[in-house]
């Protein structure tokens, strides 16, 4: 299993009703890329939209991390919205 954890605006983006949501674990997840891919071909538009935007920040077991970064089973994902600087 991952544990996703969605931060901020993404939480009322993705009309999720909790906060964290494990997705079974698939050989096909590579990386964050792959599943960043895997959750927009699978959930729509909004996921795709949200998922996609420039500079959005992940971090892969508190650690932030790029989109190469490898998965492996029991991780957890956090995605952070795009921080706006001055």
């Amino acid at each position: 299993m991952i544990d996703l954890v969605y931060v901020g605006h993404l939480r009322q983006d993705l009309d999720m009703d909790s906060e964290q949501e494990q997705l079974p674990w698939r050989g096909g997840l590579t990386d964050v890329a792959s599943l960043i891919e895997l959750l927009c071909s699978e959930r729509g538009d909004q996921w795709s939209t949200t998922l996609r935007q420039e500079n959005l920040l992940v971090s892969v077991n508190q650690a932030m991390v790029k989109p190469d970064h490898p998965l492996a089973d029991g991780d957890e994902v956090v995605f952070f919205p795009p921080i706006a600087g001055g």
